[in-house]
């Protein structure tokens, strides 16, 4: 699955915001997913599954426990095939910026 695929889902986004906060048990994740979302556990864990297959995030154990983490390297890809674009939006926020500074 390609990576604008797993990110095109509104769950797995809601995970990567959670775990930006740092580590995070699955738990923890799955409590607020299924507050959040209705989803049971098992299905958070397939969400938390496709986010480890694609490279966004990473796991490991800890006693009982399995510790996710957001994976960096997929995302600086992301941000690097961005690059191309960032000029799209910095030139509106340039000109936005321009302006304040001329009031």
């Amino acid at each position: 699955m390609h990576v604008f695929d797993v990110l095109g889902d509104p769950v797995r986004r809601r995970i990567l915001e959670l775990l930006a906060d740092g580590e995070q048990t699955s738990g923890a994740i799955a409590a607020v997913i299924q507050a959040e979302f209705g989803i049971s556990q098992p299905g958070v864990s397939q969400h938390l599954r496709v986010l480890r297959e694609s490279g966004l995030a990473t796991v490991r154990a800890r006693g009982a426990h399995r510790l996710y983490a957001v994976d960096s390297a997929t995302l600086r890809e992301i941000d690097t095939w961005l690059e191309r674009f960032r000029r799209f939006w910095t030139q509106h926020l340039d000109a936005l910026e321009a302006e304040f500074e001329d009031k």
